[in-house]
């Protein structure tokens, strides 16, 4: 088990509740985990100042979500040079991205009657790129494994014929991408196209993101065409069918449809067990059967629930040596339920995402603009912390630079009403609403 990685991208998932997204990509885009010795969390950043910064201002913090999350207290140390370059030779083992390690792949993937024809449509395109299923678009809810699935594709296709060329991305990515090279001129512009445009193979996750993105969807109509023309294949993975995306071109809409959809469904108790224990294997350890049924039996959302309660277990025993017992397999479950039960996200995520939505600045959405469209997107946006959280209006007010709290209350009023009287900004509403929750 890699769990210094897993365990560092945890902290700073738990760090966002803290610090703004601006400040966690400006500090600690440079930082990586390196190795957890005697209960004391290795770090590594070649950067002086920004290590400085991290050590003066935000080391409390990291320890604090240490301590949440094992119950009890670590150390944390920056590398320096030399001695980062100790673990040199076992860092350079380790694979450029998830597509080349190995780790998801069809040999992986634990099979159950939820997810059994996704799979099989899966290794029929990874058998036949393009002759049978083009595009193959596999949806369901977060952490089923359709990412798995579209990985182990790729994995397959490169090892029957290296050299592929494949390209991935994410729905919210592609978006991005496009706008930083529409700002960097027409050179990039043309280069992003012809990276995605000479692919053997496009893997897009989560491409529910891109509706109701204009431009964004006008790229990938001429992408999606250029590649099916001449038999590229094409995998797609969605949180909902394309029917459900109301902001969805129709064009598009139709062409996702052209292939097979397949669903995943979430694990039976059979399934689930068999991932636990399959699970377990991969990381090299063994897990016993009354464990497995237990975790099983508990965490029945998705694999990655299951795949997080594990991981409590393993770094209980890895980490302050607790042994994977009843006791430490029923406080994971406990945690693990509890989050997911109880998500509340906050304001600022719930502001960021209705922006990213709506294709705003968050200052926008936050200031005074009376521009019809920052209004519809400042107005859903307090209705959605309004619903989503535990704020009063008057603190929902101070989220959107002081406002009082009759003007929330106003905004809450219009918002029902567009939503009762608006069917299709009722499911834009919807779907903003999964994309925050999809987020957890």
């Amino acid at each position: 088990m890699n769990s210094v990685a897993d365990i560092w991208k945890l902290v700073l998932e738990k760090l966002q509740a803290h610090l703004s997204a601006t400040t966690l990509s400006t500090w600690f885009d440079e930082t990586q985990a390196v190795a957890i010795q005697n209960k004391t969390l290795l770090l590594y950043c070649p950067s002086d100042f920004k290590r400085g910064s991290i050590e003066s201002l935000y080391m409390d913090k990291i320890k604090d979500v240490l301590r949440d999350i094992f119950s009890s207290d670590f150390e944390v140390k920056f590398l320096s040079q030399v001695e980062f370059e100790s673990f040199g030779k076992e860092k350079e083992k380790k694979p450029a991205s998830l597509l080349d390690s190995g780790e998801f792949t069809f040999e992986t993937f634990v099979v159950g009657d939820s997810n059994k024809l996704a799979y099989a449509a899966a290794r029929a395109v990874a058998d036949a790129p393009a002759e049978h299923y083009n595009p193959l678009f596999i949806y369901g809810d977060s952490g089923l494994g359709k990412t798995h699935l579209i990985y182990a594709v790729a994995h397959a296709i490169r090892e029957n014929t290296p050299g592929v060329k494949i390209a991935y991305v994410k729905g919210d990515d592609l978006t991005n991408e496009l706008v930083a090279a529409i700002q960097s001129g027409p050179s990039k512009t043309a280069e992003m196209r012809e990276k995605y445009r000479q692919a053997d193979l496009l893997l897009v996750d989560d491409v529910q993101f891109i509706a109701g993105r204009k431009q964004t969807q006008e790229e990938f109509f001429h992408t999606f065409n250029t590649l099916y023309e001449s038999k590229r294949q094409i995998v797609l993975t969605s949180d909902r069918p394309p029917r459900e995306m109301s902001l969805l071109d129709d064009r598009l809409r139709t062409r996702f449809e052209w292939g097979l959809l397949v669903d995943v469904q979430p694990p039976d108790f059979e399934t689930r067990l068999a991932i636990i224990k399959n699970k377990a294997a991969q990381w090299g350890t063994i897990i016993e059967d009354d464990i497995a049924k237990y975790i099983a039996e508990n965490v029945t959302s998705n694999v990655r629930q299951l795949e997080g309660t594990m991981n409590k277990i393993l770094a209980y025993r890895d980490l302050i040596g607790k042994e994977m017992d009843e006791e430490s397999a029923n406080r994971a479950v406990h945690d693990m339920m509890r989050k997911s039960n109880n998500y509340v996200p906050t304001a600022a995520m719930i502001i960021s995402e209705v922006s990213r939505y709506f294709g705003l600045e968050e200052s926008v959405v936050k200031g005074p603009s009376r521009n019809r469209e920052a209004v519809n997107a400042r107005q859903a946006a307090m209705y959605l912390v309004r619903r989503m959280t535990n704020l009063s209006t008057p603190d929902i007010g101070r989220e959107f630079g002081g406002r009082d709290h009759t003007t929330v209350l106003h905004s809450l009023e219009q918002i029902e009403k567009k939503i009762k009287q608006d069917d299709i900004f009722a499911q834009t509403i919807r779907e903003i609403t999964i994309n925050i929750n999809s987020k957890n």
